[in-house]
């Protein structure tokens, strides 16, 4: 028997970082992406985020890539999204998505980290947040041209 513990922190951004996730509709979107994901056998642990981005904390099983999760679920918000009236102002997600593996120990952290996204960015943008997340994760920025 094989046993995997695959939990990920996947950052997903609007394309050109458009504002057009509004909080009041926000838990539409939150919603629909749950119910695809657990559809899946995918554990939640926390969705949220701002106008021009979605963090989801996830366990994943070993049966699916997270590529794979991530393109299925972009494609599947987006035909959601232009079609539901609340996202009249939806074009695409943008191009990529960040995706960090996280520990058992850093669970509740990070899912606090996304529950306060609204406090959190009220002094830091999504490409300040994403950078630092780069970092924290042992990425070379200079390797990375589009986060310079």
């Amino acid at each position: 028997m094989s046993y995997t513990n695959l939990i990920y922190h996947i950052v997903l951004g609007t394309h050109k970082r458009e504002r057009v996730i509004f909080v009041s509709h926000e838990r539409e979107l939150y919603s629909f992406m749950y119910k695809f994901l657990m559809e899946r056998g995918i554990k939640i642990y926390r969705i949220g985020g701002m106008p021009d981005h979605v963090h989801i904390l996830c366990e994943i099983p070993s049966k699916y890539s997270v590529s794979e999760i991530v393109r299925i679920l972009k494609s599947e918000t987006s035909k959601f999204m232009s079609a539901n009236s609340h996202f009249n102002c939806w074009s695409k997600w943008g191009e990529g998505y960040g995706a960090f593996t996280v520990s058992m120990g850093d669970i509740d952290r990070v899912r606090q980290y996304i529950a306060n996204q609204k406090v959190h960015h009220t002094h830091d943008s999504f490409e300040a947040e994403f950078r630092q997340l780069l970092i924290e994760n042992g990425l070379a920025l200079d390797e990375l041209p589009f986060v310079r």
